[in-house]
């Protein structure tokens, strides 16, 4: 938990730190208090939070039972064992606490339940969202097909590997950083970094290239996997690598012929810089183009 920091809510400091090998926030309870419930200090704030966690306690409720403790840093300079939340416990907080700031939150908490409750019932729904959130994070139409390809691509392998045996969790991890290995040079987290992303999706900052490759990676693996039937995580294994290397070899083929590197070190942000200049260039000459017909 070295990556600690602050984050601004409203322009009041939350004390936040991130877990690399969870990846995942973790959110200082007392602070976020402070800030819904107007605590005019700290010591107020953490009174609130006693009387909350007594409540919910009292409701049946394990959520502060499964609340962490980390060391953060207090206003004097010294570091204390401080209660912190990943962000769906912080959520829940969110929901007990009688604020108008927090009404926002329950809103936006009621909608995705509604949403999430319609797709189970039409699952076209989920396709349609994601690709509705891709259009207006700026992403091309092209890039979006081959963002809902890979997304197919995928799930296949998923499942394909549940039949052998292979457990949801670490073990999908792993074998997702052998594949991703052997066609990119480095595992899925190194490849974050490479790009500068924490939490934010790998697949969603990558350029289409780097998505057809890692597409191909995981359909030769699920190919070769329902040919050979691996039987053991090992063999799950040797499986990933050699369709994480056909893609490899794909890519370095490529590479070799055009003289530059696939893999960018570009993240969505930048990539939609990009389209963006590309789109008004297009509108440009388009309006040029129409007026020197007039």
């Amino acid at each position: 938990m070295d990556n600690e920091n602050l984050q601004l809510f409203e322009d009041q400091p939350i004390r936040t730190a991130w877990n690399e090998e969870e990846e995942e926030w973790y959110f200082s309870i007392v602070d976020v208090v402070g800030v819904l419930t107007e605590q005019p200090d700290a010591r107020h704030a953490a009174k609130y939070w006693s009387v909350l966690k007594t409540r919910l306690k009292k409701e049946g409720s394990q959520l502060t039972t499964n609340c962490s403790q980390l060391k953060l840093k207090a206003a004097d300079g010294k570091r204390y064992n401080t209660d912190v939340a990943n962000t769906e416990q912080l959520l829940r907080i969110i929901q007990s606490i009688p604020s108008r700031k927090a009404e926002p939150f329950k809103l936006w908490l009621a909608q995705v339940g509604r949403e999430r409750i319609d797709e189970t019932l039409d699952p076209e729904r989920i396709a349609e969202r994601l690709v509705a959130t891709y259009e207006r994070k700026g992403y091309t139409r092209e890039w979006i097909n081959q963002r809902l390809m890979a997304i197919s691509a995928r799930k296949e392998l998923t499942d394909e590997w549940k039949a052998r045996g292979v457990k949801q969790g670490k073990e999908y991890a792993t074998l997702t950083d052998e594949l991703t290995r052997a066609w990119s040079g480095m595992t899925t987290r190194q490849y974050k970094n490479l790009k500068g992303l924490k939490k934010e999706s790998l697949r969603d900052n990558m350029s289409t290239s780097e998505l057809v490759l890692n597409m191909l990676a995981e359909t030769a693996a699920k190919e070769f996997s329902q040919v050979e039937k691996p039987n053991s995580f090992d063999a799950n294994v040797a499986v990933a690598k050699r369709g994480g290397k056909v893609a490899g070899e794909a890519r370095r083929a490529i590479e070799s012929g055009t003289g530059r590197p696939l893999i960018t070190n570009k993240t969505a942000r930048e990539l939609n810089h990009v389209v963006t200049q590309m789109i008004d260039a297009s509108v440009n000459i388009s309006d040029e183009q129409i007026g020197g017909k007039e």
